[in-house]
């Protein structure tokens, strides 16, 4: 029987998705995560996943992973229509919980799947790979630098994501029933930026959206504002090029950041990372130069499965308080914007 490797979190993969395996590439060989198995609803899946990267335990359906009492927690990169179901059936099963982005569909949902994290004393975080990028570290600290280091206050963010979506007819970023469109798999993204530059969620939203024949948004443009006068606008597309870009604007400078899901140095990268652009003009005079920053580059799942190690082993309840407060936010706000592009209205947000 598989013994836990010394201070390391034992973790569970539940799906053998693309995306999973992008996961476990960029994770495996870590020195405080450990994968200990797969769970497909094929088992030949699971082993097929299983004997590409080496992983000891496979399993042929998500029940049997979730009792499973050698692991300590679950990585869920399911469909978005089936996240709050299997996370909270983990949850319930005392695992703690790594979702991929969006943690749900609705704002009940998020709401349930914390209420389950709490009454079981687990923990459950959403996984913004970006968010745990060193790079996103740093820009923290410019934003709230008091030594002149920074931009001063807050004014507005443009933030913006987008690609074009490959095989249309098959893809499930374009199923309605699957927790497809624009908002929820690229928007989530600008959305998150916004609100870590933010610090919380926008009063009202209005929304504007182009609309796919199978019933999704195709893309999605949405102004934010906010109870003390801010601002905030996002956009995001599954019809247009690739881009990915921020910028903040404070009272005493400017911030432009593609804040990337993962970087590396160079262009060479064997799984065609790329550096991620971020630059900070201190003034406000047009005449002032940009000045690059650099950071620690690195995968950004890699990082994130790390960081979820850290305040598990830690029990580190403030952090997650933080992340909590911010995915209840960022999915308020989504619930808004959808029912602002739906209805044509301004959208007050509830909570």
């Amino acid at each position: 029987m598989p013994t836990k490797p010394a201070n390391r979190l034992r973790i569970g993969i539940l799906s053998s998705a693309n995306i999973a395996k992008q996961f476990v590439r960029d994770v495996l060989g870590s020195p405080s995560v450990h994968i200990d198995a797969v769970a497909s609803r094929q088992l030949s899946k699971a082993k097929e996943f299983a004997n590409q990267f080496g992983i000891a335990r496979t399993m042929g359906n998500y029940e049997s992973m979730l009792i499973d009492p050698q692991l300590d927690a679950i990585y869920i990169p399911l469909p978005n229509s089936m996240h709050a179901e299997w996370a909270i059936k983990a949850l319930q099963a005392g695992k703690h919980v790594l979702c991929e982005k969006p943690l749900a569909l609705s704002l009940a949902e998020a709401r349930s799947m914390f209420n389950a994290a709490r009454a079981n004393g687990v923990m459950l975080l959403e996984s913004y790979p970006y968010w745990f990028q060193p790079q996103t570290g740093d820009l923290v600290k410019h934003l709230t630098a008091t030594d002149g280091t920074g931009i001063g206050h807050i004014r507005s963010v443009h933030a913006s994501f987008g690609f074009t979506v490959g095989n249309p007819e098959t893809n499930i970023r374009m199923k309605p029933e699957l927790g497809g469109g624009a908002l929820l798999d690229a928007g989530s993204y600008p959305l998150s930026l916004i609100r870590l530059v933010m610090g919380c969620a926008p009063q009202q939203v209005m929304a504007h959206a182009n609309w796919a024949s199978s019933g999704v948004d195709i893309a999605m443009m949405a102004t934010l504002i906010y109870a003390d006068g801010r601002r905030a606008q996002m956009s995001c597309a599954m019809d247009g090029a690739t881009h990915r870009r921020a910028t903040i604007v404070g009272s005493h400078g400017t911030i432009e950041t593609e804040y990337l899901n993962h970087t590396s140095e160079s262009n060479e990268h064997p799984w065609n990372y790329l550096p991620s652009q971020m630059r900070i003009r201190k003034g406000i005079l047009n005449t002032i130069p940009y000045e690059d920053i650099h950071s620690v580059t690195g995968s950004g799942f890699r990082f994130a499965a790390e960081a979820f190690a850290q305040v598990v082993r830690e029990k580190d309840t403030e952090a997650i308080t933080k992340t909590t407060a911010a995915s209840l936010d960022i999915a308020a706000t989504l619930e808004a914007i959808k029912s602002s592009a739906q209805s044509g209205r301004i959208v007050t947000l509830g909570r």
